[in-house]
């Protein structure tokens, strides 16, 4: 008596005896591979949905002993410039093609070695990273295991994409003091690897055109942290009469502290993020940002990641975006 295909998946062999081909030839219209007919091909695909045969991914991945999928690693998915970078890759990823696997941190600060453990776990061909907060030394280690694409910072050696972050600094510090800021404060994010370059330009900028630089590092990336720190900077004798912010969470953190304080945006206070995030955008918010093309940065690395994919010995890929300051109604020149 014949197995009752409703109790279990639909195997390949199933979909070669319901059309009268070999289960190789099955395995090769499903893999791409040369030597189908059309004809043939179109017949096997109706008898699998017919069948609702799916194919095993991971399983052809190991038979043609070439992984294919494409894992994305994000630091924050309540941020939104992930969500964009997150659109990006997909827009890169043929949509029957490349399967996509995402895993996100669990850790407040973006330190999770356990996302991307998840990610290596699943077999995946390559990582697009976006963002590490580890040391060089541990981001090379992990493209050792498992090529890696890094978003939104450069590292040495291996295959990256990133906007120019002292060219924004620069522009959203400028900005400030073309208004005629001189007390431009910057909220910056904690200390990690990669991540000091628009803290570094704001503070050249600032002793450029002679004026001392005053930095405040939030204790993380998130609004709450940027409200905490932004409070702190808001309730000194002599406050600054602008901050520029290491992202736009901080900013709009920053945002609740002026007015938690009675403080007016740009009244008293003018704000500079850096993302260029939806939110910013909105009205009542219009937060003059420093935009680093989230979603373009996202549509490069996934082309690169499928580069890499097909050919492992290809030269290093360095990317670098140029970002655009857009300036909105949260900055004007300092109360007399």
């Amino acid at each position: 008596m014949a197995p009752d295909r409703r109790l279990r998946p639909a195997t390949q062999s199933d979909v070669a005896r319901e059309v009268g081909v070999s289960r190789t030839l099955v395995s090769f219209a499903f893999r791409g591979a040369p030597g189908v007919s059309g004809e043939t091909k179109e017949a096997i695909f109706e008898a699998a949905r017919r069948l609702g045969y799916r194919p095993n991914a991971v399983a052809a991945d190991l038979a043609r002993k070439h992984r294919s999928a494409v894992g994305l690693y994000l630091m924050d998915i309540r941020n939104e410039v992930y969500a964009d970078i997150l659109s990006g890759v997909r827009m890169a990823l043929p949509q029957d093609g490349n399967r996509l696997i995402l895993s996100v941190s669990r850790s407040v600060d973006g330190v999770d070695g356990g996302a991307l453990e998840s990610l290596i776990e699943a077999r995946v061909g390559i990582i697009i990273a976006a963002t590490l907060l580890d040391p060089d030394e541990r981001v090379l280690e992990l493209a050792q295991i498992v090529p890696l694409v890094s978003v939104t910072r450069p590292v040495a050696g291996v295959d990256s994409v990133y906007s120019d972050d002292v060219a924004g600094a620069r522009a959203a510090t400028e900005h400030l003091l073309s208004l005629g800021h001189r007390r431009v404060a910057h909220l910056a994010g904690p200390i990690y690897d990669g991540h000091i370059a628009r803290r570094q330009s704001y503070e050249k900028t600032m002793r450029d055109a002679g004026l001392k630089p005053q930095t405040l590092a939030a204790d993380d990336f998130t609004q709450e942290a940027g409200q905490r720190a932004a409070t702190l900077l808001l309730t000194q004798a002599e406050r600054p009469t602008a901050i520029f912010t290491h992202n736009d969470q901080l900013a709009l953190g920053a945002r609740e502290a002026a007015y938690g304080l009675g403080l007016a945006i740009p009244g008293d206070l003018s704000l500079v993020g850096y993302d260029n995030s939806r939110t910013a955008k909105l009205h009542g918010i219009d937060l003059t940002s420093v935009d680093l093309h989230a979603i373009a940065l996202g549509q490069a690395a996934g082309t690169i990641a499928l580069e890499r994919l097909n050919d492992p010995e290809a030269p290093v890929a360095d990317k670098r975006l140029t970002p655009e300051l857009v300036v909105r109604d949260s900055t004007a020149p300092p109360a007399p």
